[in-house]
């Protein structure tokens, strides 16, 4: 137990013999349960589980693969069936330094935070060493899970290292939740749309004998999908469905408008390209809409960061006689 609240520590884990024991032997003292969930590795991952004496571990083997994101979601409902307070994820590959969890901690049981999440990239010196282009990479992915999530408070969003208190994920329909790499992306739309708080926590990376599966040339594709639906699910219930939003109006219009403006300034180019001289009606027909359009996108783009779920909302825990941590 760790301040008044009982912690689930959630381990996706696919092809991890070499470094699953060291994720159970270093996990702290104070983490309650951990659940393994072994998304049918075809090496000895659950063997070398079984083999490990610690009574907090449970073990689930999924009979079909399913991804790191379902692997994820199966271990939060064991841990919300078992009776956690708060679920923590930490990879099977030992990426994820357990000395830093208490941070993780600190902010959803007493700072007053829904969620958690780890930023790798919290200082100009955490880039270094790294290729151009996976700098390039993070920045362009970090922007549009900014602009998809409406979370434009928190950076490096593929980092699966979270803290999230279970009252939150009861609330979240996680058979609805993306099951393979995007699904930190799409948990952070969801959590957007119910208006959690959530924070990042500078914690450094860790890299060692893990070895990466992910094919990017399926998993971007896939990526740029989700974050596009999942931008247009989150205005509809934020800001239309369940309160019509100057910002849904500002946003629509200003679509419009910016659309209509673009399709004229190309038919004119068109026109004047077959020797016709455009009249100054005729480009303020273009340029109007395109100018008004453009300044009422950036109009719902600044209420939009402005309405970042980022304050602390959730109160400590307890404990059984109603002291707080």
């Amino acid at each position: 137990m760790y301040k008044n609240a009982r912690i689930a520590a959630i381990v996706p884990a696919y092809n991890e013999a070499l470094l699953i024991g060291r994720v159970i032997e270093t996990m702290p003292d104070y983490v309650d349960m951990i659940v393994i969930v072994d998304d049918k590795s075809p090496d000895n991952t659950s063997e070398v589980v079984r083999e490990i004496d610690d009574p907090r571990v449970t073990l689930i083997r999924h009979e079909v693969n399913g991804g790191v994101g379902a692997a994820i979601i199966t271990g939060h409902r064991a841990a919300i069936e078992a009776g956690a307070d708060v679920n923590v994820v930490m990879a099977g590959d030992a990426q994820m330094d357990p000395d830093f969890l208490p941070h993780l901690l600190d902010a959803v049981t007493d700072n007053g935070y829904g969620f958690a999440k780890a930023n790798r990239f919290f200082a100009p010196e955490s880039f270094h060493g790294m290729p151009r282009y996976r700098v390039f990479g993070n920045i362009l992915l970090s922007f549009l899970t900014k602009l998809s999530s409406g979370y434009w408070h928190l950076f490096d969003p593929q980092n699966g290292y979270t803290a999230v208190r279970t009252e939150v994920l009861k609330r979240i329909p996680l058979s609805h939740v993306s099951q393979r790499y995007s699904f930190e992306n799409d948990l952070l739309v969801h959590l957007n749309i119910l208006q959690v708080s959530a924070v990042d926590v500078p914690i450094p990376a860790v890299y060692g004998d893990e070895v990466s599966s992910i094919k990017l040339r399926k998993v971007v594709p896939e990526l740029l999908d989700l974050l596009f639906r999942g931008f247009w699910r989150r205005i509809w219930y934020r800001y239309v469905l369940w309160s019509f939003s100057p910002i849904a109006l500002l946003l629509f219009l200003g679509l419009g408008l910016f659309l209509f403006g673009l399709a004229v300034a190309i038919w004119v180019c068109f026109q004047i390209a077959g020797s016709v001289i455009a009249t100054a009606a005729t480009v303020m027909l273009a340029a109007l809409p395109l100018m008004l359009g453009t300044q009422m996108l950036i109009s719902a783009l600044q209420l939009d960061i402005q309405a970042s779920p980022s304050e602390p909302s959730y109160p400590p825990f307890v404990a059984a006689d109603g002291t707080a941590p």
